[in-house]
């Protein structure tokens, strides 16, 4: 049995989260174990599914995703999230590191 890449998916865009499972699901290592529209429902399903991996939109509804990471690495520090932006502003970039 090989080791599979759990990944959690949340982006308020159903096409952008339909686009990147069509992306990721043909990958052998990788499966996608949960998608989110808003921030509240990534912690909840980051919570509830402990994936490795969670690939977070910046700007969602309910809870953007800057505070949604930092409540999931507070709770869950092994869960890696990988931020998601189309948005060019420094203080974006300050905030995710």
């Amino acid at each position: 049995m090989t080791f599979k890449i759990r990944i959690l998916v949340a982006d308020d865009h159903t096409l952008l989260r339909n686009g990147i499972r069509a992306l990721l699901e043909d990958e052998q290592d990788i499966i996608i174990v949960g998608e989110a529209e808003d921030g509240r429902e990534a912690v909840r399903l980051a919570n509830q599914l402990k994936p490795n991996v969670v690939l977070m939109d910046i700007a969602m509804t309910l809870l953007n995703g800057l505070e949604a990471t930092r409540q999931i690495k507070r709770e869950h520090p092994e869960i890696n999230v990988l931020l998601l932006t189309m948005y060019d502003h420094e203080e974006y970039y300050r905030q995710m590191l």
